[in-house]
């Protein structure tokens, strides 16, 4: 009977997840537009993708994201986590408008941070008193996406840190205010170790997340302008939907899943160095 009740999760997980898998990894290493009968070319895509001038600035625009929206969108939720955790007044309140962002609909929050960047009645360039082309210079549509994804991230995150410190032993953070340690101490000294596998786990999400961003991309920038927001999923989304290359589209997304596999298996090695108390 067990067998009978998982059966549609499995066949779920066979046509949608790992039929797909096979078949793209075939179709890497063949010519197809969709159209005509594919034809197998080796790693001839591959070699285009790799030697393709726009490949490093893509590469380039993917790393700079997933960096920034990491460690921004670790950070801050962690020490607003750490400051609603002190039982402030509101924090119930702060705690649902903080998550809020996470729950709305992608294609809302696009909207939204749209008209906020708009460079001509937009609400950030009025307040500060600024003319920034947020989305329209390539210098700044970078920074935008980043913001707004730290945004959205900030309370799903901030969620999970709530519940680690939840679990954290409190009769250390009593031993640290006898010994006379301030609040930076103490969370330097004794937060952040205590809460460092909450803090890795977060870190990881976070970071293959942020290398497989699509929507906002596409939403708001479309890659542009002048391919300063352009990232590997998007670039796939292009060459796959656009150009009808489903061959290069296939070998990117598997450049991009070596990619991460790489980043997630260095983070896994330097565990040891960077959570407290860790032990195979």
């Amino acid at each position: 009977m067990g067998w009978v009740f998982i059966l549609p999760a499995l066949l779920g997980t066979f046509i949608f997840i790992i039929i797909p898998v096979i078949v793209s990894f075939s179709l890497s290493f063949m010519d197809w537009d969709l159209i005509n009968k594919a034809q197998f070319v080796g790693l001839r895509n591959y070699k285009e993708i790799l030697t393709a001038p726009l490949f490093g600035k893509i590469l380039l625009n993917t790393f700079v994201y997933a960096i920034s929206t990491s460690i921004f969108a670790v950070i801050i939720p962690l020490v607003l986590a750490c400051i609603l955790n002190s039982k402030i007044r509101g924090s119930e309140f702060f705690k649902t408008v903080y998550f809020l962002p996470f729950v709305t609909p992608m294609i809302v929050i696009a909207i939204v941070w749209q008209w906020i960047f708009d460079p001509n009645i937009g609400i950030l360039n009025y307040v500060l008193h600024l003319h920034i082309n947020w989305l329209y210079d390539a210098n700044f549509a970078m920074p935008a996406i980043i913001i707004v994804s730290v945004w959205k991230l900030i309370g799903y995150n901030m969620v999970i840190f709530l519940s680690g410190l939840s679990a954290l032993n409190q009769s250390l953070f009593e031993a640290s205010k006898i010994d006379g340690a301030n609040h930076f101490e103490t969370f330097r000294f004794v937060t952040v170790p205590l809460l460092s596998p909450t803090i890795f786990f977060v870190v990881v999400i976070t970071c293959i997340s942020s290398f497989q961003i699509f929507d906002l991309i596409y939403l708001m920038t479309q890659g542009g302008p002048l391919d300063s927001t352009n990232v590997l999923v998007y670039a796939i989304y292009k060459n796959a939907f656009e150009y009808f290359k489903v061959g290069q589209a296939s070998a990117l997304a598997y450049i991009l899943f070596i990619i991460i596999l790489g980043l997630t298996m260095i983070q896994w090695q330097l565990r040891k160095k960077l959570v407290y108390n860790e032990s195979d």
